[in-house]
């Protein structure tokens, strides 16, 4: 069993074993039944205005009781489910539990702390995500038939890469699909793309372990660099040991960027840096570099336009380990079929 709201990947335990994973907790039927339900019913909902409160709105209809049970797993409790839709904590209760009767078993154990997925849940949840999101993806499809992808799409990047990146080329995207909407949130903190039902998360670096889709969009390679005035103050650093004697301004909340990787005598070795001014900003920390505070190890994205024009010089590139790092689009399960999301996704994969 699984706590509500903790992570779990419904799809590894559902398909390990003899396959019929749905039949041993009881659902196969149930399943099939809802599904054939769902097909029988007319949906007409306005893709454009396509969200949770809305959907949970609709009386007597699977659709909402799938999305506040998938809803209430995501954030936890009847009452985070409330909030978000308007309605009371008892009644977001007796929708999920509207859902265990139509199928004849317990989705959620129930205490005065927590709620916990029982099997029987843990199974269905699988379901219910993949037929929430396969009829958000077939109205999508009906509505672009005739004409270019439509709908909103919300993302959440980096504040580096928002600016150096997406605010660059999300013009050109527009003017190839003018009926896509993108609602951008941008953070250098993590969100939870699943609990807060964001389509694209853009991230750079490494990942852990998510039932998200993850999309390679690119890679980048680190770069130490400083500029001119600093340099002319405070010398060229000539190998990895001059960077202890120089002024490291250091990105904060990354335990791992204060020691900078670097080769000496082709062996990997890491050297401490310090520095007097530490932010969780790499845009600040670039505007700090740029006008001669110290030295900065960062993404080359994020210097390439001041290494073009001078006013940042790279240094020791031939002992700096670049590190690449890899460039990935997460996507929602399921979203990656809806056109204007996959649409977004091609065009990231192009041109960043």
């Amino acid at each position: 069993m699984y706590s509500v709201g903790e992570r779990v990947d419904p799809f590894n335990r559902e398909l390990s074993g003899d396959g019929n994973a749905g039949e041993r907790h009881g659902l196969g039927a149930p399943g099939v039944l809802l599904t054939l339900f769902m097909l029988k019913t007319d949906i007409n909902l306005d893709i454009e205005k396509q969200s949770f409160p809305a959907v949970m709105n609709m009386p007597s209809h699977p659709i909402p009781d799938l999305s506040a049970f998938v809803r209430t797993v995501d954030l936890g409790s009847f009452a985070a489910v409330g909030a978000e839709t308007g309605l009371t904590a008892s009644g977001v209760s007796r929708i999920v539990t509207r859902l265990e009767r139509r199928l004849g078993v317990a989705l959620l154990h129930r205490t005065t702390r927590r709620l916990v997925l029982t099997q029987e849940g843990e199974t269905f949840l699988a379901h219910a995500r993949s037929i929430l999101a396969a009829v958000e993806a077939a109205e999508a499809d009906v509505a672009s038939v005739h004409g270019r992808p439509r709908g909103p799409i919300r993302v959440n990047s980096g504040t580096a890469f928002a600016r150096r990146r997406l605010a660059r080329r999300l013009p050109q995207f527009m003017a190839q699909y003018p009926d896509i909407r993108i609602d951008l949130g941008v953070s250098d903190h993590r969100i939870d793309p699943i609990s807060e039902q964001i389509d694209v998360t853009i991230r750079v670096g490494p990942l852990a372990d998510s039932d998200l889709i993850a999309v390679r969009l690119g890679e980048i390679r680190r770069i130490i660099v400083g500029s001119p005035q600093y340099l002319e103050r405070n010398g060229v650093p000539e190998q990895p040991s001059d960077l202890m004697r120089h002024n490291c301004l250091q990105l904060s909340g990354y335990a791992r960027l204060a020691q900078w990787p670097m080769f000496e005598h082709g062996k990997p070795v890491a050297i401490p840096v310090d520095g007097t001014i530490r932010s969780d900003s790499a845009e600040l920390l670039l505007d700090l570099a740029l006008a001669g505070a110290g030295l900065i190890r960062l993404g080359d994205f994020l210097g390439e336009e001041a290494l073009q024009e001078g006013r940042l010089v790279p240094l020791l590139s031939h002992c700096h380990d670049a590190d690449p790092q890899p460039i990935t689009a997460l996507i929602l399960p399921g979203r990656q079929a809806i056109p204007r999301v996959r649409a977004f996704v091609d065009f990231l994969k192009t041109n960043c």
